[in-house]
């Protein structure tokens, strides 16, 4: 991050200034009683985040995929029936961590770069345990309706990624029935990578599995470890300067205001589309479904991916991403996202892509 380049693929996002500052602060114990202020500071600012009342709300200690089994490996007991939504990359790493726990998987794939149809989801089984879904597919640059999922999930609880939403789009984790939910940092947050901000409501915890398969990410220890009120129990030793940054980021993003944030990203994202599709780049998301904070876009016949995204970097000091799985070598990702949601960074990308494909 030392150098002058704009990253703007799927992550990560160039951090907040306040963010970086906090990682340059000098070093504080995991049992600091200035950090225990500070992680609690975190819940609060990850709850309005979140938009959530849901006491548990906190920073898992590692990235978004370790967020992601969190979720289900404290609420999947081995035969349980998973419904998953699968209409891009991180749909289908839902699906083989549910296998991994022993679910009964009811897989129900939708086109990539399209949006969840959430009837078609919520018909897939009578009675699931569990139904996940990615709210911001990163692969494709797809949202997906998650209101409409929480309106008829029925007793089943809803597990939803946000990796790609939370901090760019607004996300009502209450208002939308929404149970657990997770994310990570180096994306809309503009935090360096290793956190993945998690929440889970009661409804949710009183479904927990009593030993998960997983020590260190059990949720019942760690309701303990950064219990409130009645003292703390050792867990683990937190990583106490990914949390200090995210503490600046979240900070930046409040003091903008969400709404504020928002506007920012739409405004945007609807540059950054504008001048892709003049530039005859043709978005990969279904019109209407697309989001501000990342366009995918098929890359153009004859122009060889890898070759043209290294000059840009190289030659442009910007980074964008490749595709993901089946998309791999189609697709660009381009990241509007974070601290890099701004007019200058638009402009400078597509003048530059401009440039290379005139070549």
């Amino acid at each position: 991050m030392g150098d002058t380049r704009r990253l703007m693929g799927p992550g990560p996002s160039n951090p907040y200034p306040e963010a970086m500052a906090a990682l340059a602060a000098p070093a504080l114990s995991h049992e600091d009683p200035v950090f225990l202020d500070i992680l609690d500071e975190v819940r609060r600012r990850l709850r309005i985040v979140f938009e959530t009342a849901n006491e548990l709300t906190f920073p898992v200690s590692g990235t978004g995929s370790a967020a992601m089994e969190t979720a289900f490996v404290n609420t999947i007991t081995p035969g349980d029936t998973v419904v998953v939504a699968v209409n891009g990359f991180f749909g289908e790493r839902m699906c083989d961590m549910a296998l991994r726990c022993g679910a009964n998987l009811v897989r129900v794939d939708f086109d990539w770069g399209a949006p969840v149809d959430a009837e078609r989801l919520l018909a897939a089984h009578p009675d699931p345990a569990i139904i996940a879904v990615v709210h911001a597919e990163t692969s494709t640059g797809a949202r997906s309706d998650i209101a409409a999922v929480g309106e008829g999930k029925g007793d089943a609880l809803l597990v939803v990624d946000c990796v790609t939403s939370l901090g760019a789009i607004p996300f009502r984790t209450d208002a939308w029935g929404v149970d657990i939910a997770f994310a990570a940092t180096q994306k809309c947050l503009s935090v360096p990578a290793g956190l993945g901000p998690f929440t889970i409501n009661e409804r949710a915890r009183r479904r927990l599995v009593a030993r998960p398969g997983s020590w260190y990410l059990d949720l019942r220890l760690l309701a303990e470890h950064i219990a409130t009120g009645g003292g703390r129990a050792y867990h683990h030793s937190a990583p106490v300067a990914a949390i200090r940054s995210l503490h600046g980021g979240l900070g930046a993003i409040l003091d903008e205001g969400l709404d504020a944030v928002f506007a920012r990203h739409e405004t945007c994202g609807a540059a950054l589309e504008r001048g892709l599709v003049e530039l005859g780049l043709e978005p990969d998301a279904a019109a209407g479904s697309r989001l501000p904070q990342l366009a995918a876009v098929w890359v153009p016949d004859g122009v060889d991916d890898a070759a043209t995204r290294a000059r840009l970097r190289d030659d442009h000091g910007i980074q964008i991403g490749g595709g993901l799985g089946r998309l791999a070598g189609e697709v660009w990702r381009i990241g509007c996202m974070g601290h890099t949601a701004r007019m200058g960074n638009v402009d400078a990308l597509l003048a530059s892509l401009e440039a290379l494909l005139a070549r």
